[in-house]
């Protein structure tokens, strides 16, 4: 191409694969200005037109306003500058569109009403001081009091959510979840009885050494008579039961006895809550974490066993 050779509107937007009328309206907002004109007051343009206009149609097809395109264009601002700048714009909206896309996609699972909508789109758009502000709250109400408790310092950290700066749709949902059940006081309420169980438990236990927490004892105990298949009603669950009810007593300091073993299955009962293993699986998502193994079926096997050897 001839450096000195001017081209017409039309053929400048043969070469560009631009419509006239596109180069026709940055040529009037002064992106893309003529070099001359015909004799006729036609615009032509010179070969440097071209170089600009194919940058123009990127930085347009890339979201750039126009001030800023002449601005760029005009070497009044950086371009790797305006990349950086608008590189950070878009992920700002890529966040609030996963946001708003993980809140849709719960409101359609979900059946939600518009009330529960519009607690899910508030619960998305929290803050990061928000959230641990909500979730400090939570754990406030579950184990105040109780964290002089040496256990229960780590069962903090250890039930906190942490959503990423990028999360995934999934992320998303999981923390929306998540926060809802922790503001139900009935949800609350449960967790803290839980709480309250284990910090008197505990309490005995640093008195008497070191033991193990209760549902882990069961968990070990029942969980190979579980896949084994024994039935918790038959002679060949006894010596089981008999095992973590032992554990129970030594643990309370109190005979094993049929108060004790009605009082066993009522902690299991509480500790099965349906609701606290949600909370698990929930803060695995939002957390990264693998997904925590199901105690549901080992609970529902001891109390079922419980409840077979204290009927009257």
């Amino acid at each position: 191409m001839d450096g000195d050779t001017l081209y017409s509107i039309g053929e400048l937007a043969r070469r560009t694969g631009l419509t006239v009328k596109t180069i026709r309206f940055y040529s009037d907002r002064g992106i893309v200005a003529p070099t001359d004109r015909s004799p006729a007051g036609y615009r032509l343009y010179d070969i440097d037109a071209v170089a600009r206009l194919e940058l123009v149609r990127t930085l347009r097809e890339l979201g750039l306003d126009l001030p800023t395109i002449r601005k760029v264009v005009d070497r009044e601002l950086s371009l790797p500058e305006v990349a950086a700048a608008h590189a950070e714009a878009l992920a700002v909206q890529i966040r609030v569109l996963r946001l708003r896309r993980a809140v849709l996609t719960a409101v359609a699972e979900r059946g939600s009403t518009p009330e529960e909508t519009e607690l899910m789109h508030r619960l998305a758009q929290l803050s990061e001081d928000e959230r641990r502000r909500l979730i400090g709250d939570f754990l406030d109400a579950v184990f105040g009091g109780l964290d002089a408790a040496p256990a229960f310092a780590g069962v903090m950290r250890s039930m906190t959510p942490e959503l990423p700066d990028n999360p995934e749709a999934e992320q998303v949902q999981a923390w929306v979840e998540l926060a809802e059940m922790s503001l139900d006081p009935d949800f609350r309420a449960v967790v803290r009885r839980m709480a309250e169980d284990q910090a008197a438990e505990q309490a005995r236990s640093d008195t008497m050494g070191p033991r193990r927490d209760i549902a882990a004892a069961v968990r070990d105990q029942a969980g190979p008579a579980l896949t084994a298949g024994i039935d918790p009603a038959s002679p060949q669950a006894d010596p089981i039961v008999a095992a973590f009810t032992a554990h129970y007593a030594h643990l309370l300091g109190r005979p094993d006895d049929l108060e004790l073993r009605r009082r066993l299955a009522t902690r299991l009962e509480s500790v099965n809550d349906p609701r606290r293993e949600r909370y698990l699986q929930l803060l695995a998502v939002v957390n990264g974490w693998p997904a925590p193994e199901s105690l549901a079926p080992v609970f529902d096997w001891s109390v079922q066993a419980l409840r077979v050897r204290t009927q009257q």
